[in-house]
């Protein structure tokens, strides 16, 4: 069974392929002619040679540059076939030339941090809101950066010699708030943008055609799709792949191979999930956007599975009441979530910030999976319980959109 890269597999495709297709092609091409029709699970961490001299010169040549090695795997933390195919594959979905997988994402993003500190360009512009651990890492310094937040119609003031990222999440998290990402990289000159796109993923926008050089997934949302896996990757250009993978290498932040399976069985779905899961969520605020118990809803113009509103009433008591929808952070699954941000997302976030970034005590988060909506709704409804008493009329911050097929 070969179980070498799959890069050069993929060069056999020639034209063009809708995105439905890639995801469930890109990354396998190879199998049928080793007979195989699902990818192999490589769990080895290391690999017979017999040729150390050969070994050595790949090695070499590895850190000089952070190419993925020639021939046969040498050792789980340099790289592992089958994570390789999930890094193909989520590569041709958001048009990049490479991806490099992480144990989380926030590893991912440690690992881009690392990489523009160890070339001396600590400081970053960063627009909130983004994920609460996103923020604190960067407002905390426990890299050694230094952050300088502004809105997106300030980053080209903001930036100074030794700004080595400008880092976006759009739409945010978690109030869903959109960035002009072709102005934003349009501002940053030759800084590189990095888009965290794990809410709207490659199904709804892709940042690599509106000038973004790294695309940053929390693979555990949407890609892997079912709660299970925990993963990180970044899509970017091959220069900056390589020296993510000499990080990778040298921090030990590795994908397990397992992970890499399920992350890629995961992208197989991942357009027909989006798409259904977005249909409910557009429904559902339409019917949020007109209660009288919701004081706001937020919903992205591209839109999407992701429903953030504010209730009159006490949040705490709307979670502590759903039933079939699930209490819980992270999103992205199958099953519906709901959470409160300023109690655990983004609890860590200095609270001032947090309420200037939009994110108010009185804000809820639902990632919405693939229940009927008509048992969605009931829950909710029963959750909301009895409107609050001299509450006004709520508005959306955003029309619903038409949605694509």
């Amino acid at each position: 069974m070969d179980t070498t890269s799959t890069r050069a597999h993929d060069d056999i495709r020639t034209a063009p392929r809708a995105l439905a297709t890639e995801a469930v092609h890109a990354g396998r091409d190879d199998l049928a002619r080793q007979g195989l029709h699902a990818p192999p699970i490589d769990l080895s961490t290391t690999y017979p040679s017999y040729d150390s001299r050969g070994e050595a010169a790949r090695i070499d040549a590895f850190a000089t540059t952070g190419a993925e090695p020639d021939g046969p795997p040498v050792y789980g933390r340099l790289g592992n076939p089958t994570v390789a195919r999930f890094e193909t594959a989520l590569a041709r979905l958001e048009g990049t030339e490479a991806a490099v997988a992480f144990a989380s994402g926030m590893a991912a993003l440690s690992a881009v941090l690392l990489v523009r500190g160890s070339m001396g360009l600590r400081h970053v512009v960063a627009v909130r809101p983004l994920y609460g651990c996103s923020d604190h890492l960067l407002t905390a310094g426990l890299l050694g950066s230094e952050v300088t937040w502004t809105d997106p119609a300030g980053v080209a003031d903001a930036l100074r010699p030794d700004t080595g990222l400008v880092l976006v999440e759009s739409p945010a998290n978690p109030t869903l708030a959109e960035v002009d990402l072709r102005a934003v990289a349009h501002a940053c000159g030759s800084v590189p943008l990095l888009v965290d796109n794990t809410f709207a993923t490659p199904v709804l926008q892709r940042p690599a055609e509106h000038g973004a050089r790294l695309i940053l997934h929390s693979a555990t949302k949407y890609l892997g799709g079912h709660g299970d896996v925990l993963a990180g990757v970044v899509a970017c250009d091959e220069e900056f792949a390589g020296r993510l993978r000499q990080v990778r290498f040298a921090t030990g932040g590795v994908l397990h191979p397992l992970a890499g399976y399920l992350l890629l069985r995961g992208l197989s779905t991942l357009p027909v999930r989006v798409r259904a899961a977005s249909a409910t969520a557009a429904e559902l605020v339409r019917r949020l956007a007109t209660d009288p118990r919701v004081a706001r809803v937020h919903y992205p113009r591209i839109g999407g599975a992701m429903v953030a509103f504010e209730v009159y009433g006490d949040p705490h008591e709307v979670i502590g009441a759903v039933r079939l929808i699930t209490p819980a952070v992270s999103l992205g699954s199958v099953d519906t979530l709901i959470q409160h941000p300023a109690s655990i997302s983004h609890r860590i976030v200095d609270a001032d910030d947090r309420r200037g970034a939009g994110v108010s005590d009185q804000l809820l988060r639902m990632s919405v999976g693939l229940e009927d909506v008509e048992d969605l709704w009931s829950d909710l409804d029963q959750a909301l319980g009895r409107p609050v008493r001299g509450a006004g009329n709520c508005a959306s911050n955003h029309e619903v959109p038409a949605l694509a097929n």
